[in-house]
């Protein structure tokens, strides 16, 4: 990269560009990790005790995730409702981004794409609020559907986890289909001609051609995708109901209603844990490095 740059802009101007990359990976990255990862193996003690014989490293933070039934059940349903939210994502965004690498016009294509980014010019909070107003009891898609004939009464959308699935695949779609749309561009269309020709149906088409190319885009959209919504604080607290919390809304509640920094810290860190394997997991699966995930 430092000879690209230096290539490019000269030794002076690349030097800046890999400290400035440096300083804010550090400042912004690792340091901040590296605290919480040092909050969650200290208690939670009083000013005066900091430092003292009480503080001492021990797992106390993380054993009480394993003791707390309540949290531990949050922690796996939410880890399972994120990769649910990964796989809906992904069966709603490719054949979007299909559409739009091959089949749409030049011209269509940019107008898909306006259309699909314009939403996203709101805040996440406000567009959350949006589908909230969409899914309520007597909100406008309960009235389309009596309407319709399709059902007899009103469906309560938010009483359980269907709201926050629906608003978070709608909340990172984007994240899902230009990595998938990038990917499938730079497929040649001939292959698919071919594979046409030869007698190949679409749905083998795309097992065989497509997919097998687009799987760098894939597994980055399926990363970033699953870290989002296993991340995501605003989406459950808008448009969940109390039997529906999400993991980060108890890490918020330990440090800013609970107080207790360093068990907010444990849980963060466990949390951070299963995203990092997360991606292992999606890298192993695809057969994808970091390079290919980095195109």
């Amino acid at each position: 990269m430092f000879n690209q740059l230096k290539a490019r802009f000269g030794s002076g101007l690349a030097v800046g560009v890999i400290g400035m990359i440096a300083i804010w990976i550090i400042a912004m990255v690792v340091l901040p990790q590296l605290l919480m990862v040092d909050y969650s193996f200290r208690p939670n003690l009083l000013p005066a005790d900091i430092g003292g014989p009480k503080d001492v490293y021990s797992l106390v933070n993380y054993q009480t995730l394993f003791t707390n039934k309540i949290h531990l059940e949050i922690f796996f349903k939410t880890i399972w409702s994120s990769v649910l939210v990964t796989g809906l994502t992904l069966i709603v965004s490719y054949p979007i981004a299909f559409y739009l690498a091959k089949v749409a016009t030049p011209q269509k294509a940019a107008l898909c794409l306006v259309l699909l980014i314009i939403p996203f010019w709101i805040n996440e909070i406000l567009r959350t609020f949006a589908w909230y107003i969409i899914l309520a009891y007597k909100g406008p898609l309960n009235a389309l559907l009596l309407w319709l004939g399709f059902i007899h009464r009103p469906i309560r959308f938010l009483s359980g986890d269907g709201g926050v699935l629906i608003g978070m695949v709608y909340a990172y779609i984007l994240f899902m289909i230009f990595p998938i749309y990038n990917a499938i561009e730079s497929l040649d269309t001939n292959q698919i001609k071919a594979a046409r020709n030869l007698g190949a149906g679409w749905i083998r088409t795309h097992w065989r051609v497509v997919i097998p190319h687009a799987k760098p885009g894939i597994a980055t959209g399926c990363i970033m995708t699953f870290m989002l919504a296993a991340g995501s604080y605003a989406v459950p607290s808008i448009l969940g109901s109390p039997g529906s919390r999400w993991f980060t809304q108890i890490i918020y509640n330990w440090f800013f209603e609970g107080g207790d920094w360093n068990q907010g810290a444990a849980y963060a860190f466990l949390l951070l844990v299963i995203c990092i394997g997360f991606i292992a997991l999606v890298m192993r699966v695809f057969k994808v490095g970091l390079g290919d995930i980095a195109k």
